[in-house]
């Protein structure tokens, strides 16, 4: 049994769809149902007895443990955060909440637990922490890739708050030996991602018609990785990490925003083009740069594939061919996800 935090989110939903499509060994998955958290991405596992799902918050101790003392799962992983740089801007405080405080409280009540548990089971639990490369800061154009030794440097309410995080996991290794690892990855995108984040944002915006907006001159660089190569690299470290051990996950992909968007109008004009013949990058918008926004990402994941054999399987064309596919394909399930407050949210952030 494993124990999955924030699986109804993006990139847990993917983990726990995928696990689930390859492994018979049950999940229980504990999410808060915020925002962009949506049980209609886990809708194929209706019935499906593997998949127990939990409505509530990582910093609920007394659900935690309960769940913990009934499931008595072999590892827990996770994917629980706050995660919209944009949204910890307006407001840091539910950031700061959720991020550090409820991995503090979920860390003491997977201790507690962790503690009663018998060998051999003691030995061979793992708590598995998903994170980022934000908490490393911004790059230049010319500085090498973020590896597992660069300093924390965080930048935004978001990056802080994982960074807090991150020190917390390590701190209960090191001080109470629980056995935990650590991944920090690289901008991820693909099926079932909220479409606030830029590639799902862009292909939602383009095909209603809408303005496309990319800040500043667009030319913020990030490293992109295909949501199911993550997922596969968290089976690998859950599966062979050393404890105590932190892995870079990246797709090898550094490119900047402008082009990223450029390469969706070209998919679209191929695969569902405009009625009026025209190509979808005139709806192009440039609009006003966040504060603070970090001009460069990149991370060497040399680590993770020397120790552990991993490499992701999708190049960036064709992960983004079959990212905008799938969107294409499912605007039913984009419909959904598009609420009155999430249509709030776009305009407030990038005006009407």
């Amino acid at each position: 049994m494993l124990l999955i935090t924030g699986g109804a989110g993006f990139i847990g939903a993917n983990f726990v769809l995928d696990w689930l499509a390859t492994h018979d060994e049950p999940v229980v998955n504990l999410d808060k149902l915020t925002y962009a958290g949506n049980l209609e991405t886990l809708a194929s596992l209706a019935g499906d007895s593997r998949h127990i799902f939990v409505k509530g918050d990582i910093g609920d101790s007394a659900l935690v443990e309960g769940l913990l003392a009934t499931h008595t799962p072999r590892a827990i992983i996770n994917f629980a955060a706050e995660s919209h740089v944009d949204r910890s801007i307006h407001g840091p405080g539910e950031f700061v909440q959720t991020n550090v405080m409820g991995t503090f409280r979920l860390l003491e009540a997977v201790r507690g637990y962790w503690s009663s548990l018998e060998q051999p089971a003691k030995d061979t639990f793992r708590f598995l922490h998903v994170s980022t490369d934000e908490v490393y800061g911004s790059l230049g154009a010319g500085d090498p890739a973020f590896t597992e030794d660069n300093k924390y440097e965080p930048n935004s309410p978001y990056s802080a708050s994982k960074a807090a995080s991150d020190h917390l996991v390590r701190a209960w290794h090191h001080t109470y030996g629980l056995p935990a690892l650590t991944t920090n990855c690289s901008n991820n995108y693909g099926p079932f991602h909220f479409p606030e984040k830029l590639i799902p944002l862009m292909i939602v915006n383009a095909i209603a018609g809408k303005p496309l907006p990319v800040y500043g001159d667009g030319m913020q660089v990030r490293d992109w990785l295909y949501v199911k190569d993550h997922c596969s690299a968290i089976r690998r470290v859950l599966e062979a990490g050393r404890v105590g051990e932190t892995y870079n996950v990246g797709g090898w992909n550094e490119k900047p925003n402008i082009e990223i968007v450029k390469t969706v109008c070209a998919l679209l004009d191929e695969l569902r083009p405009r009625t009026d013949g025209k190509g979808y990058a005139e709806q192009i918008t440039y609009v006003t740069d966040r504060p603070g926004h970090d001009r460069r990402y990149a991370i060497d994941a040399r680590k993770l594939e020397r120790e552990l054999g991993w490499k992701p399987a999708e190049t960036f064309d064709t992960g983004i061919r079959k990212t905008v596919e799938w969107y294409l394909a499912h605007a039913d399930w984009v419909h959904n996800v598009q609420s009155g407050a999430y249509r709030e949210w776009v305009s407030k952030q990038y005006g009407a």
